[in-house]
């Protein structure tokens, strides 16, 4: 601390009193007044007062310049935030609370600094921060607002517009269903996408199923509608409809005895009989692609239009129980993926391979008649015989883009195992579907689950599963 005589020497100096030989006794006795040190004890005293008054101040000041930046939140969506002070530079400010947030349907906890919740309605708001910087007394307090924005549940800034019952090719905006096939379940949801209900267009996926109770048969297809094709909506159920149909004829007679006897060879000697096989497939599900080509070509034809009005991806699969295990064929054409998983989910065959890619994006169509004269259509069957299995998938792009994002991660057991906790109730929406076949509310689960949001993947959804 100064001493009284420097502090004196110094003011006398600044105030033009020069000190001299001669007056230097003078100051000595002066400056030990005892009177004279209390007073600048006091000076300083006052001086320090200040300083940290100022001190203070000027704090309070940097504190409500300062801009608290706190993430945003989102209506409905479980909200967690920790205030990190430190990174601020806050160390000496004291919150003692934060009010507003319970209005919007948050809490401020100040032991852990976190604010958390689940906001229940939009808005930009000014909550009000309450506080003291570190040596104030403890009745003081400062307010500071801090702006805070909650913003919209994407989902609600979407319009949902009923498609138009009298259009001759209506169909019903979202379906879902579950039946047996044999000692398996199938369970379908399809639904519309939230492009075409915000603006109240159709659905353009299809699907649809069959058990043949004679044969032990099972068929099940699935189609998306291109989103450009102004009558998508009807190709893609002419196509389901036609391979239900062809199959159901087919599956019979001289037909069911040579697919069965084939079956029972490539069990007993695949090597020998793959070649063989390979041909019946060629040649049967490929009379099932090519009578839909024809069916669509026709349609068009009579109704006036060009085939391509009705473009649409397809993919089905047959497959029935054997005492040794399950015969699976596949076929597909375009963007949508069918997979096969064996009974313990450790192994997973991807049944066809997709139209991405090799057209820079852009997929192909069972209306296309190149497709039949491409080398590659040989390649879009396929065959597995397997013990059993867990799930057989079959969906469109519209639950595929979001889920699996590329190609590449369909052939990754780690990505369906994730797709099945997914689906199973591990994401945001808490959605569960409960893969028993005694749930009868299981149709509206997968229904829900299908609701999910994904920024900018908001086409028609459509999802098979066989358990």
């Amino acid at each position: 601390m100064i001493k009284p005589e420097d502090y004196i020497r110094h003011l006398l100096l600044n105030k033009g009193y020069a000190l001299t030989p001669a007056n230097e006794k003078l100051f000595n006795t002066f400056a030990s007044d005892e009177g004279n040190g209390e007073a600048v004890k006091i000076i300083l005293e006052n001086q320090q007062l200040l300083m940290d008054k100022w001190q203070i101040a000027d704090r309070i000041n940097e504190v409500m310049q300062k801009q608290l930046m706190i993430p945003n939140a989102t209506v409905n969506k479980p909200y967690s935030t920790e205030l990190d002070f430190k990174k601020l530079g806050w160390e000496d400010v004291v919150v003692l609370s934060f009010e507003g947030f319970e209005e919007f349907g948050l809490t401020y906890e100040p032991e852990t600094k976190v604010i958390s919740g689940s906001p229940d309605r939009s808005g930009d708001y000014k909550v009000k921060l309450r506080f003291r910087i570190s040596g104030e007394p403890e009745d003081a307090g400062h307010e500071k607002l801090v702006s805070f924005i909650v913003n919209p549940d994407p989902k609600s800034l979407w319009k949902n517009i009923e498609s138009n019952r009298e259009d001759p090719y209506w169909k019903k905006d979202n379906v879902e269903v579950m039946d047996q096939l044999g000692e398996k379940t199938i369970v379908v949801a399809s639904r519309r996408g939230r492009s075409h209900a915000n603006v109240g267009s159709f659905r353009d996926d299809d699907f649809s199923y069959k058990y043949l109770n004679d044969s032990g048969w099972s068929i099940v297809a699935v189609s998306d509608g291109a989103g450009s094709a102004k009558l998508s909506r009807k190709g893609s159920e002419i196509a389901c409809k036609t391979v239900i149909e062809h199959f159901s004829e087919k599956l019979a007679g001289n037909f069911l005895k040579e697919v069965d006897s084939l079956v029972k060879e490539y069990k007993e000697d695949a090597e020998s009989s793959l070649k063989k096989l390979n041909l019946f497939v060629y040649t049967n599900l490929g009379e099932a692609a090519l009578k839909t080509h024809k069916e669509l070509q026709r349609f068009a034809e009579e109704n006036n239009a060009e085939i391509k009005d009705l473009h649409s991806t397809l993919i089905f699969t047959l497959f029935k129980k054997y005492e040794f295990g399950y015969a699976v064929f596949s076929f597909g054409v375009g963007d949508c993926p069918m997979a096969i998983l064996n009974k313990d989910c450790t192994e997973v065959t991807l049944m066809n391979w997709l139209d991405v890619g090799e057209f820079s994006g852009g997929t192909r169509f069972i209306t296309m008649p190149e497709i039949f004269n491409s080398e590659k259509f040989s390649t879009r069957f396929s065959f597995k015989l397997i013990e059993d299995f867990s799930f057989l998938f079959l969906m469109t792009d519209g639950i595929y883009d979001p889920k699996f994002a590329v190609e590449a991660n369909l052939e990754k057991m780690e990505c369906w195992k994730e797709f099945i906790e997914d689906l199973e109730g591990k994401n945001s929406d808490n959605v569960k579907v409960e893969f028993v076949k005694q749930n009868k509310e299981l149709p509206q689960q997968l229904a829900s689950w299908m609701d999910f949001w994904s920024p900018g993947n908001h086409d028609d959804r459509t999802l098979a599963v066989i358990f």
